[in-house]
């Protein structure tokens, strides 16, 4: 026997569907989630969204290497959720954009308030 779900509203369904974003930016919005499933990468965020640092600062505040930790700005630069300056012989790192900060402090709170 075919059942038909009550709550089944086809034209709004295909309204919806027409709303959904193209394959290209679902894939570049899941390639993001995927970057920030680490924590060195997140940790990074957080202190950027804080103060511009370069590599050395960054080196003394996490318990990484200088090679994870570059390995991990490049990765972040890649999706342009950071960006990078020169400031004398110094390469120094910041939020990409109030959208990045956003992001990471939404997340943050939507954690910190749901935790059991």
């Amino acid at each position: 026997m075919d059942k038909k779900c009550l709550r089944v509203n086809v034209s709004l369904l295909d309204v919806m569907i027409q709303n959904l974003p193209d394959a290209n930016v679902i894939t570049r919005i899941s390639t993001t989630f995927q970057v920030l499933q680490s924590d060195t990468r997140l940790k990074i965020l957080f202190l950027l969204s804080q103060k511009e640092m370069c590599v050395c600062e960054l080196d003394c505040a996490l318990d990484v290497t200088q090679s994870a930790i570059s390995h991990s700005l490049r990765t972040l630069r890649q999706l342009d959720l950071v960006r990078v300056k020169k400031e004398g012989r110094f390469a120094v790192y910041y939020i990409a954009d109030d959208h990045v900060k956003a992001l990471i402090d939404l997340c943050k709170e939507h954690v910190t308030e749901c935790s059991p």
